[in-house]
């Protein structure tokens, strides 16, 4: 079975790449006409944004009781990112790749999970943080859309609510449970009709809780290590921005604070909001159509967004693919590195 789920995901690679061969020409065609040694520092520091997120995933799985390898956590989370990139599935792929992970490392399920869930969240306080600038900027430039104004309530509702779940489940995993098996059969009930059959299972939304409970329980007694993570999803968001920064200085293009900020926070609430793949597809015309929107000529702003894509989008892609498979070939743990942090704090 997992041979095939495998090969299933590189086959989702290969008719995702055929699918979008006219824009890696364009990508290509566009980095020509750029300097080359500024751009390929854009793609260094596009791999110290990796390093970034796993020392941010490091230090949630530390809250958490998990023990892991740095340089294993970069293969684990560019593969877990690929996952991502490659199939539609809303980031949840990217998160069954993580528990699947966890499994076979013999990490508790219930932690790794919600390691995975403090993640997303960590990520979506961040990306209000300086969406709040962007739309500030945009603001006073009378330049926001409802568009944009719309998804960024969509991504507060989306933060808040993760975030009431996280609560509840370290409050009470019952009611968490009796609330997540709430909105699983008010889900059903309007889905039946379109569907013909349940869309989601209520007794796993029981299970759910029980895990992100019993995740949390452990992350409750190191509670001044909670901002650590925020700090690095943070400084996440300051290299994407310094990356845009270095694209454009790569094709002699002016730009200023307010351009980068406002730029790159409205190209990644889609990423994040849109219903494909990493937001392929509309990212780069929401990045577009707001550097249009500040005054950046439709050329120069087209240039720009392709080029931000190629580094942040398929340079992850290729290293995702290569870590994914480097991933799946590891084989199992016998010893779960979870019992030595658990018998570490215990002395503590």
């Amino acid at each position: 079975m997992r041979k095939f789920i495998i090969a299933l995901i590189f086959l989702c690679t290969l008719l995702f790449i055929v699918t979008r061969l006219t824009e890696v020409e364009q990508i290509l065609d566009t980095f020509q006409k750029a300097n080359w040694i500024v751009l390929l520092l854009a793609f260094a520091i596009q791999l110290l944004w990796l390093v970034n997120l796993a020392c941010s995933f490091k230090s949630i799985y530390r809250l958490l009781g998990v023990e892991e390898d740095l340089l294993r956590m970069i293969r684990l989370v560019a593969a877990a990112a690929f996952v991502n990139i490659v199939t539609p599935s809303m980031g949840m792929g990217g998160m069954a790749f993580l528990i699947a992970d966890g499994q076979k490392r013999n990490h508790p399920t219930s932690r790794v999970t919600t390691g995975a869930a403090m993640y997303i969240l960590y990520e979506y306080w961040a990306v209000l943080v300086v969406l709040a600038v962007g739309l500030s900027v945009l603001i006073r430039r009378n330049q926001l859309t409802t568009g944009e104004f719309i998804t960024s309530c969509v991504l507060s509702i989306m933060a808040v609510g993760l975030a009431g779940i996280l609560y509840l489940g370290m409050r009470s995993p019952s009611r968490l449970g009796t609330s997540l098996a709430w909105l699983a059969a008010l889900a059903n009930k309007l889905a039946r009709p379109i569907i013909r059959h349940d869309w989601l299972q209520v007794e796993r939304a029981y299970n759910f809780a029980e895990d992100i409970g019993n995740g949390l329980k452990q992350a409750r007694r190191s509670r001044k290590g909670l901002l650590i993570p925020f700090g690095f999803a943070l400084s996440s968001k300051i290299v994407m921005i310094g990356i845009l920064m270095l694209v454009f200085i790569a094709f002699g293009e002016p730009y200023s604070p307010e351009v980068l900020i406002a730029g790159y926070s409205i190209g990644y609430l889609f990423t994040i909001v849109a219903i494909t793949p990493s937001g392929i597809g509309f990212a780069e015309g929401a990045l577009m159509l707001t550097l249009t929107s500040l005054r950046i000529p439709l050329a120069t702003a087209t240039i720009i967004a392709l080029a931000y894509r190629g580094v942040t989008y398929w340079l992850p892609l290729v290293y995702g693919m290569i870590a994914f498979r480097w991933v799946s070939r590891e084989p199992a743990l016998q010893t779960s590195t979870t019992v030595v942090a658990e018998r570490s704090s215990s002395h503590q």
